[in-house]
């Protein structure tokens, strides 16, 4: 059996779709929640792009991010009103047809009258051909899946879950492990040493990330890996220059 640091590596791209995040006037809510997932399961989220509500942005968009990753996710667009075109674009980027769905409209009319299946939320059973559906167990309104795209409402709890629902589906590769050292030094104390330390190990990612308390300004340093050996090794390396650097300085423990 292969180790987790011999798996291939995974990754994503989220596309956010809305004016509204754009304009500020809705604060997203998604990218981290789906970043929070994708890392626990072993896949990277390598790129976030928002786009508006322009159809030629978001198949240029579309076409870009998954044909450069192994899974695109979208959020936003595919709600009931003029201005949600998600899946008409993404049907574009793929140059199939769009249509009302069978399957989706029986799925709004578990939640909607008959009578009430107007032609707003008719708009929301419109699927492109070939893709499968992406169940809402909220309010029915399914998104879909089309090659490596996953088209899901904007709505954070309709988003978590239908990303519940793509989860088992997807190939998953190496996790990344982490550490987190407080230093208790500025940034500009550590910031050569710290350096010349990750020329010396590329495999592992080292970040670097101040904040500001009561007491002054610090510094948080993030070692990542897949290889949990050539992580153990750089975290003493590094806290070995945290150690010294704050000898120097006569910071006590």
């Amino acid at each position: 059996m292969k180790d987790d640091a011999s798996k291939e590596i995974v990754t994503a791209a989220v596309l956010v779709i809305g004016d509204e995040i754009l304009s500020g006037r809705t604060k997203d809510k998604n990218i981290g929640y789906i970043a929070d997932v994708l890392v626990a399961v072993g896949i990277d989220l390598r790129e976030v792009r928002v786009v508006p509500d322009i159809e030629a942005e978001i198949v240029a968009a579309v076409n870009a991010l998954r044909a450069r990753y192994d899974y695109l996710f979208t959020t936003g667009g595919i709600g009931p009103t003029h201005d949600d075109i998600t899946a008409e674009s993404v049907a574009k980027a793929f140059g199939v047809p769009i249509a009302v769905d069978p399957r989706a409209r029986a799925l709004l009319l578990t939640r909607i009258a008959e009578k009430d299946l107007n032609e707003a939320r008719l708009r929301m059973a419109r699927i492109p051909q070939g893709a499968e559906l992406i169940l809402n167990k909220i309010s029915a309104a399914p998104g879909f899946n089309l090659g490596n795209v996953f088209v899901m409402a904007g709505i954070p709890t309709v988003m978590q879950g239908m990303l519940d629902e793509v989860l088992p589906t997807l190939r998953t590769g190496a996790k990344l492990e982490s550490v987190t050292l407080d230093t208790g030094l500025r940034e500009g104390d550590l910031g050569t040493p710290y350096g010349e330390i990750q020329k010396r190990h590329p495999d592992v990612m080292m970040g670097s990330y101040p904040f500001f308390n009561e007491k002054g300004f610090f510094t948080r340093l993030v070692l990542r890996a897949r290889d949990a050996t050539k992580l153990s090794v750089a975290q003493r390396e590094v806290e070995a220059m945290v150690e010294r650097l704050r000898t120097e300085k006569k910071i006590g423990a």
